[in-house]
């Protein structure tokens, strides 16, 4: 495997695509035609950073992209008390559709949340999270982001609830839209950006209202399989109520071959409306 390894950088600077996937044309290849092996862009995720991937997943293959476990610690609120949550193997089902549109269900199976306050019974809640159905359409730079020098993609989502009353999965469908770009950079850097705006229903308005993220991550290669990245990310209006939730990360990747990537890593928030720290551990398979 190349170096591109990282959830936002595929065969930027000397980490070039193959110059025959680069000179093939593959607009012919679908669901039900896959992208012969020979041709397949070099993997990337978008996992494990908080900044999306602008490349899909070639036409015809698919890609399982999952937190093994994560565990996150609140700050204190004005009571002293403190939220734990543990996530357990949430899974990111990749399909390339097209040679530039993918489709994606992420699911998270099992999650637990404990709050702590001091002198009382820690409030325990478990059980099925939400179901997200996300496509993602390649805009440019798919398979020649080394000559063109960036990679931009459009990638709109929606989220389903499953249990409005278990305290893990959110009560009301929501949604929204993410602009993935991908900057070329030398020695073996790579830059990605992330802008977003969600749709969320409070709960106390009953009404939606609109709320923002933005994400930059920077990405090192130490080898061709083993790889860092360092990213600050920022949440605000109806994702942050309580004010602007700034997150600083870091973490690292292993490609195993071409198609398995390890990774691990760590979000320690800046702001009292983020987490305190939320490290993870995950594994991305691609077949």
């Amino acid at each position: 495997m190349r170096k591109a390894v990282f959830c936002f950088v595929v065969a930027l600077g000397s980490a070039g695509i193959s110059e025959g996937a680069a000179a093939d044309d593959k607009s012919g290849y679908n669901l039900f035609n896959p992208t012969p092996t020979r041709l397949m862009r070099d993997m990337t995720t978008d996992r494990p950073d908080m900044t999306e991937t602008p490349f899909t997943v070639d036409a015809g293959h698919v890609q399982i992209e999952t937190t093994l476990f994560g565990f996150g610690r609140s700050h204190a609120d004005e009571t002293g008390g403190e939220m734990d949550t543990y996530e357990f193997f949430n899974a990111n089902v990749r399909i390339g559709l097209t040679n530039s549109i993918e489709i994606n269900f992420v699911w998270q199976p099992h999650g637990k949340t404990h709050y702590r306050q001091p002198g009382l019974a820690t409030e325990r809640a478990s059980g099925v999270g939400g179901f997200d159905i996300r496509g993602k359409v390649n805009l440019w730079g798919n398979d020649n982001a080394a000559e063109i020098g960036s990679a931009l993609a459009l990638l709109p989502y929606i989220t389903l609830p499953t249990n409005d009353n278990n305290g893990i999965s959110p009560k009301h469908v929501e949604g929204g839209l993410i602009v993935p770009l991908a900057i070329e950079l030398p020695n073996n850097f790579g830059l990605g950006i992330n802008g977003g705006v969600s749709w969320v229903r409070g709960d106390i308005s009953g009404k939606y209202e609109a709320g923002y993220v933005t994400t930059a991550a920077l990405a090192y290669e130490w080898t061709e399989k083993f790889g860092t990245y360092y990213e600050i990310a920022a949440s605000f209006g109806a994702l942050a109520p309580g004010g602007t939730a700034l997150v600083l990360a870091t973490g690292l990747t292993y490609a195993i071959n071409g198609n398995l990537q390890l990774d691990a890593g760590i979000n320690v928030g800046v702001t009292d409306t983020a987490d305190r720290f939320n490290p993870f551990i995950g594994v991305s398979q691609r077949f």
